[in-house]
């Protein structure tokens, strides 16, 4: 891959189509490197006016068309971005032309018999991130804002790229390094036995970065839904209307309804936007004794959604249940929400069925109670409204927000180099000795960021990339 070898391949010039293939009105092609104008100039000629790169200013937008020898193959929009100014830190071009697949592929024929090659994924971003225009973190923010499909996880995104995880994840290490330097001092001098950082001060220090890491660590778990869709497993008996409340939630018949009791035997998941934040709503079997295998395996799997859930809407039908058997529901699943990231709610669906809500519910069950008729749609509404509110109480007030997994297990390494250093400290271990562990506590820093890296993180990172990107 391209990144094995960047030393060599860092001259080529790349090109690709920056948007999708099918049909549509408009379609991109971008060319970076040491050519892209050299290439330009030969493809592309100016309407009305005489052309040349030299005269252009960057980020300037020109009309011409592209010719292949005395052929037109079609009017463009030509892009002009200058070295350092551009995305990637080079001489850019982005042609938009009509998005005919036989355009498109004529055009970046022409591209590459002038001396271009075919862009390999992610190879656009990666030249940007070694040519210093972001950092690693931000790179992978550039993945997550194509790839973002709600407001919390376009603004996690847009957080991560514009770059203040980043300068987070620096000041942490600065403070690192200025820690290490003064361990790395007294090895010059090892033989004087002479300590020029206070043990006191530096475990102060050492205890407050522990404390700021650990607080991105435990943003995880919130940044993770942020991005992925917070997971709401809708559980209860069977034939209480679990699936019935799906359908109505994504306004779509995506479960099977069936009076017959047990028609769910898998686990179905859709995602849907509130207000901005996504939602991944989890129907499940119905909980019972199993009455087949299948049906087994289908109860097995309600467990584990129920345990990865971040809300539980326990749906169950207000004609048949007591406030025994409510009581009982709550007290078992109270032991699963327990924490400050997880919520219970209890749906009292099929009030289509009674006269009256029962009076005074509210005052035997401790817990939010929610009626509804899932069929005729009604109060679904105080469903959506519920959700938003969990997530509201929720958030993490501080900004920087982890949602990246490679981040989490980078921080939580060197969170155990740091325990190391202070144990190390506190039984008066040698300075060679701690200092190894700074050294990797650093290492794992520089790895969130890029300052540290590896062809099989950059491989990680960037093979998942699209081709134009």
């Amino acid at each position: 891959m391209f990144y094995d070898s960047f030393d060599k391949s860092k001259n080529d010039t790349i090109c690709a189509m920056a948007t999708p293939a099918g049909s549509g009105a408009i379609a991109i092609v971008r060319i970076s490197g040491s050519l892209a104008f050299e290439i330009g100039q030969v493809l592309f000629t100016a309407k009305y006016k005489k052309f040349t790169f030299s005269s252009v200013k960057s980020h300037s937008l020109h009309y011409g068309i592209v010719k292949d020898k005395e052929e037109i193959i079609d009017d463009v929009m030509l892009s002009v971005f200058k070295g350092a100014n551009s995305y990637t830190g080079e001489d850019s071009l982005e042609i938009s032309c009509h998005a005919s697949s036989y355009i498109q592929q004529q055009i970046l024929k022409l591209i590459i018999d002038n001396g271009s090659r075919s862009a390999m994924p992610g190879e656009f971003t990666f030249r940007a991130f070694m040519n210093g225009k972001f950092d690693l973190s931000q790179a992978e923010a550039v993945a997550d804002l194509i790839a973002s499909d709600s407001r919390s996880s376009h603004q996690l995104a847009m957080d991560q790229m514009r770059g203040g995880y980043s300068d987070k994840i620096k000041m942490l290490r600065k403070q690192l390094v200025d820690f290490s330097s003064l361990i790395e001092l007294e090895l010059d001098f090892a033989e004087e036995d002479v300590e020029f950082a206070d043990r006191v001060e530096l475990l102060k220090v050492l205890d407050d970065l522990e404390l700021e890491i650990q607080k991105l660590i435990d943003s995880f778990r919130v940044g993770n839904v942020m991005k992925h869709g917070i997971p709401v497993a809708i559980i209860g008996k069977p034939n209480v209307g679990k699936s019935t409340l799906l359908n109505t939630l994504l306004n779509e018949e995506k479960a099977i309804v069936s009076d017959i009791p047990g028609t769910t035997r898998d686990v179905i998941e859709d995602t849907m936007s509130i207000d901005g934040t996504l939602f991944r709503f989890i129907d499940t079997a119905g909980l019972r004794e199993a009455q087949d295998e299948i049906e087994s395996m289908g109860i097995k799997r309600t467990r584990e959604k129920i345990n990865q859930a971040s809300i539980i809407l326990y749906v169950f039908d207000i004609a048949l249940a007591s406030i025994e058997d409510i009581e009982s529901v709550v007290t078992e699943y109270k032991k699963l929400t327990n924490d400050n990231y997880r919520s219970l709610i209890l749906v009292a669906n099929k009030i289509d069925n009674l006269d009256k809500i029962p009076y005074g519910f509210s005052n035997f069950v401790d817990t939010e109670s929610i009626f509804i008729s899932a069929k005729h749609k009604e109060n679904i509404i105080e469903i959506t409204n519920s959700l938003k509110r969990k997530v509201d109480a929720n958030k993490i007030s501080d900004t920087t927000i982890i949602s990246n997994i490679r981040h989490y297990d980078a921080l939580t390494k060197v969170v155990d180099s740091i325990q190391n250093i202070m144990v190390g400290f506190n039984k008066n271990v040698p300075s060679d000795l701690v200092s190894i562990d700074i050294r990797h506590a650093l290492h794992f820093l520089g790895e969130i960021t890029g300052e540290i890296t590896t062809d099989e993180i950059l491989a990680n990172i960037f093979g998942k990339f699209c081709i134009g990107k």
